[in-house]
């Protein structure tokens, strides 16, 4: 667990209000609020706050702190990162099931193309920052979980090396993968602030920061990144029924980014793949790890014309896939 110092906090709130319009600003929910410097920074701007707070140490001040206002902050025991987890009967606190906190909220599903219904502030857990990447992807692409509300937005403190690797670019063979595409393809990322990791506090006993290494990329900063779902993400063959096998494939393509991408599709035994490039206007020469994110949509939906992708094989391991990322 990290914690802001208030400077910091205060640069967190000018970020969350950057671009703001006229009309009433959503909800913000702050996930492991901590000691609440944040907290009191956002309600001393007028923002109405969900706090979700996993660790019973502070959830009395927190309380308190709601106690003496008028409905401005809800407090709620729950740990973000343990939202809906896969588990049969009673889900037990501070694990928490999206449908009871969105009621506990008072927000309600808006269709997709709506505006932010809610916006999110919270700090990866670094030990588990890539599963929390991929978790989240896949309940973007479902539209289940948090998304079944509509397009939340989430404003969160990523280590540097992933927010590289979120925003890589084709031909940057090294750290272009399959997140990198499919955070693209699926969200608008913007990048709010970075901030050295001496600026955080931690409540370790050791008092030091559990900053992890990285041999590859820079990684001297937690960055404030801003991911809100395209608006456009489901129009054409993409749908939220289908998204799980749009995942595999670019999964699959990229496995191997300096391959060929007519290989990958003669591999699926897909019939006539030169012609579906020529029709698509992508080199036949192309590399998967060359390949942009639009483009690799594109492919999709020209794809979902073809059996391949009803092939029993193929569903087969979509659903492993799936399984092992979850």
């Amino acid at each position: 667990r990290f914690i802001a110092c208030p400077k910091l906090a205060r640069t967190v709130l000018r970020c969350l209000q950057a671009g703001a319009g006229p009309e009433p600003q959503p909800l913000v929910l702050e996930c492991a609020p901590g000691p609440g410097v944040l907290t009191r920074t956002l309600l001393n701007a007028g923002v109405r706050v969900v706090a979700l707070e996993s660790h019973p140490a502070f959830l009395p001040k927190l309380q308190s702190l709601e106690n003496s206002l008028d409905g401005q902050l809800k407090v709620i025991y729950g740990d973000f990162f343990r939202l809906d987890p896969f588990v049969t009967g009673t889900v037990k606190p501070p694990a928490v099931c999206s449908d009871k906190l969105f009621e506990t909220m008072g927000v309600a599903a808006v269709p997709w193309r709506a505006d932010v219904p809610v916006k999110i502030f919270g700090i990866f857990p670094q030990k588990k920052e890539r599963n929390t990447l991929w978790r989240l992807l896949f309940i973007l692409y479902e539209c289940s979980s948090i998304y079944r509300y509509g397009r939340v937005e989430l404003n969160i403190f990523i280590s540097e090396k992933e927010y590289k690797v979120l925003t890589a670019k084709p031909g940057e063979s090294r750290i272009y993968q399959a997140l990198s595409v499919l955070w693209q393809a699926g969200c608008d990322i913007q990048l709010l602030h970075m901030e050295p990791w001496s600026s955080f506090l931690t409540n370790l006993k050791n008092g030091r920061l559990a900053i992890p290494r990285s041999t590859r990329l820079p990684n001297d900063h937690l960055c404030l990144v801003r991911l809100t779902p395209q608006q456009n993400l489901f129009t054409g063959g993409l749908k939220p029924t289908n998204s799980a096998t749009f995942i595999f494939m670019v999964k699959q393509c990229l496995t191997k980014p300096r391959s060929k991408l007519i290989d990958r599709l003669n591999s699926w035994s897909l019939d006539g793949a030169g012609r579906l490039l020529k029709a698509l206007e992508i080199p036949k020469d192309v590399e998967t790890g060359n390949l942009y994110p639009e483009d690799y949509k594109r492919l999709f939906d020209a794809l979902q014309n073809s059996s391949v992708f009803t092939e029993s094989w193929f569903n087969d391991e979509v659903m492993e896939s799936i399984r092992n990322i979850n």
